[in-house]
């Protein structure tokens, strides 16, 4: 292992080649310069008269380390060169009426809600952009109302602040004083990559023609988060059609929050003439992501059965808001459905869901259940539902995300963007190709394979066996900006990647199977995938293979590396459970280590201990990178820590990259190519010819 000097100094060389290379258009082998620096399409609005797309656009500033968003307009009936409207801005929204656009930008340092005119031909000058909002702190959401007068806006405040000034003011005094200690009295005390301080997400209306007055608070009682942390949306609350009432989901937090997932929908006036009420009490998993018909009379909601999971399957439900009876729209439909959208005339739900290793958009018949599949395949990120077309983000295993056309039947889908595509001709990538095979009790499991860059018939190449996390996930027929498989093919590596028992996309029931056998069935699902795909695809020198995996991906390395090492020349560990004991005591999120090990682990211990990977150090044989980071709260450092003690320890060839400034994914451009730089040297140090063959005697 070379000096930690040694290691800065590449590393200092890496960020300047990289520098350079940025610009690079020439042929060559996919890599993750080319990655970092594409720009990334998203959150499509179609204008109320299908005829102009509202998006998005992330693109690369390298040297500041950070994406920097902004908003883009595409005439879809001309075509045409999209117009670049607002730098550095987000979540652009319609006006109803198509006139004006919104979204959220800074003023003097604070995030605001700003209205923008849009003139004939869709163009619209700077100058006529004003903020709507005047907060004293950071707007973090909005969604209008139907009639466009209103907007429902979310902030972080102390729930016992009589107004936003207040949050204001008690933020301020705590940035001047010298003391730097805070006193919890419960559970969060942090999550995912932040530390609590005592303040809540909440819901407020605003009068948008007006600059005078306090906006209003709807969420009033509510002790928890709408929308909910750490990756709620706007999709979490809504409008009825005339705009008197607005629906939300929240988790009523209390002493419970970290081993709770029973969210409910909540009903209020959107005036705030009186409390939340609570339309899904007797529900005790999770509700959420509230439509209401285009009549009113009926509100769909997204429901699981089971508490205190988070992977349960979310069935589409029916509430009756006059009666209070519900209904599940499609019960027979196996699969768990993302946010709802509705049609115009409510005849029709729309949703994308996990569909055998793809993420398709479907339709779903109100009246009967039946679902149809309109974009089939890839994966549909986000989409908007015009009255005659649909506008649709996609992407697959080959092309990252651009903008699509369709009527509302999916018919006649049209490519209308095309970032990204110099580069992505100049760079030669992977073919992608599906299998199955007989896993776990001889049931059909999915996975692929992707060749490498510069395939020649013929030629064996070596392997980068990718493990996924979740583990209620799946590696699917998507574009990835952390564990791309192109990112290895370009480096001359065949992929292998499997959708174990426990992946999503299934059926329920698979999802379900992985509960409380972390090591069982996956495992030997990944054991019969690797002998399947070394069997079928003979350009994979088995000889000369890794693994590699994230979070679950991760924990599945350290468990192999005791259990099923015989196959590896080298292991990659990112972010891992390594101790499930001490997992359950160092998480934040209770309820995923209970439901996943049938409750406390002070209670059935035994269950935290049969496939807890810390117990089967003393098998260790393979060279194992470990990374880990600092802010990772879900499975804290400590894991990583304690892992890279062990290959220490016992004299296994081993490096630890450390993150002091990211959380459980690796976000920052420059970051994220020393990630796959030192990762892309531990697989070609271990699976170069000469060295497989010394480590094999």
């Amino acid at each position: 292992m070379k000096p930690l000097f040694v290691a800065l100094a590449l590393a200092l060389a890496t960020t300047s080649a990289v520098a350079a290379e940025v610009e690079s258009h020439g042929p060559h082998p996919f890599n993750i310069h080319d990655l970092v620096m594409m720009d990334r399409v998203g959150d499509p609005q179609l204008s109320p008269d299908g005829r102009y797309a509202l998006y998005t656009v992330r693109a690369t500033d390298y040297a500041a380390n950070k994406g920097v968003t902004s908003i883009y307009l595409l005439d879809l009936e001309k075509g045409g060169e999209p117009a670049k409207l607002v730098d550095k801005a987000s979540d652009p929204r319609w006006a109803p009426d198509g006139s004006a656009f919104y979204y959220v930008a800074p003023k003097d340092g604070v995030a605001q809600l700003w209205r923008r005119p849009l003139g004939a031909g869709g163009k619209a000058a700077d100058a006529q952009a004003v903020p709507v909002t005047h907060a004293p702190i950071d707007i973090d959401g909005y969604k209008l109302s139907p009639d466009g007068k209103k907007a429902l806006l979310t902030f972080g405040v102390f729930t016992d602040c009589a107004d936003l000034a207040c949050t204001k003011g008690r933020l301020d005094a705590r940035a001047a004083d010298k003391a730097s200690g805070t006193v919890y009295n419960k559970l969060f005390v942090r999550h995912w990559d932040t530390w609590a301080d005592g303040r809540r997400a909440q819901l407020y209306i605003t009068d948008l023609d007006s600059t005078e007055g306090q906006p209003v608070l709807l969420s009033r009682g509510i002790d928890g988060d709408v929308p909910s942390k750490p990756f709620g949306d706007d999709g979490e609350f809504s409008f009825s059609p005339d705009g008197k009432t607005v629906y939300f989901g929240a988790r009523i937090a209390g002493k419970t929050e970290a081993w709770s997932t029973n969210f409910d929908v909540y009903t209020v006036p959107a005036d705030g003439s009186a409390e939340p009420r609570n339309l899904t009490a007797a529900n005790e998993a999770w509700d959420a992501f509230p439509v209401a018909s285009p009549d009113g009379k009926t509100l769909y909601y997204l429901a699981m059965k089971t508490p205190v999971s988070e992977a349960d399957r979310f069935g589409i439900m029916a509430l009756d808001l006059a009666t209070g009876q519900k209904r599940e729209v499609a019960p027979n439909w196996d699969r768990s459905a993302g946010g709802l959208q509705i049609s115009g005339d409510g005849k029709t739900l729309y949703a994308t869901a996990d569909d055998n290793g793809q993420h398709p958009l479907f339709a779903i018949d109100v009246a009967s259940g039946k679902v149809t599949t309109l974009v089939t395949e890839g994966d549909v990120g986000a989409y908007a539902l015009g009255k005659s077309r649909l506008l649709v983000q996609r992407d697959d295993l080959r092309r990252s995300a651009d903008l699509y056309v369709a009527d509302l039947h999916g018919k006649g889908l049209k490519q209308v963007t095309h970032y990204n595509a110099s580069r992505l001709k100049s760079a030669q990538m992977g073919a992608p190709e599906f299998f199955t095979f007989n896993g776990w009790n001889n049931e059909t499991v999915q996975g692929y394979v992707v060749k490498p860059a510069n395939y020649k018939a013929g030629k064996k190449y070596p392997v980068a066996f990718i493990i996924h996390g979740g583990p209620q996930g799946a590696m699917s027929n998507g574009w990835s900006y952390r564990w791309n498989p192109q990112t290895y093919a370009g480096q001359g590596f065949a992929v292998v990647t499997i959708n174990f028992h426990g992946s999503t996309g299934y059926g329920q029931a698979f999802t379900d199977s992985i509960s409380g056998d972390w090591g069982g069935k996956p495992l030997e699902d990944l054991k019969a995938g690797w002998k399947a795909a070394l069997g079928k695809y003979s350009f994979l020198d088995g000889d000369r293979a890794c693994a590699l995996g994230a979070s679950y991906g991760g924990y599945m390395i350290y468990w192999i590396a005791g259990v099923w090492n015989e196959p590896w020349k080298c292991l990659v560990d990112h972010d891992g459970v390594f101790d499930a004991r001490a997992m359950y005591y160092d998480t934040e999120e209770l309820w995923f280590e209970e439901r996943e090990n049938g409750g406390p682990q002070y209670l059935h211990p035994e269950n935290y201990e049969k496939f807890n990977p810390v117990n089967h150090v003393k098998d260790w044989r393979v060279p194992m990178l470990v990374v880990h980071s600092a802010k990772d709260f879900r499975i804290p450092d400590t894991q990583g820590l304690g892992a890279f003690t062990v290959l220490q320890r016992r004299g296994i060839p081993s490096q630890l990259l450390h993150f002091p400034d990211e959380n459980h994914w690796v976000l920052k451009p420059q970051n994220s190519v020393q990630w796959h730089e030192t990762v892309n040297a531990w697989l070609k140090q271990w699976t170069a010819p000469e060295t497989a063959k010394s480590s094999s005697k």
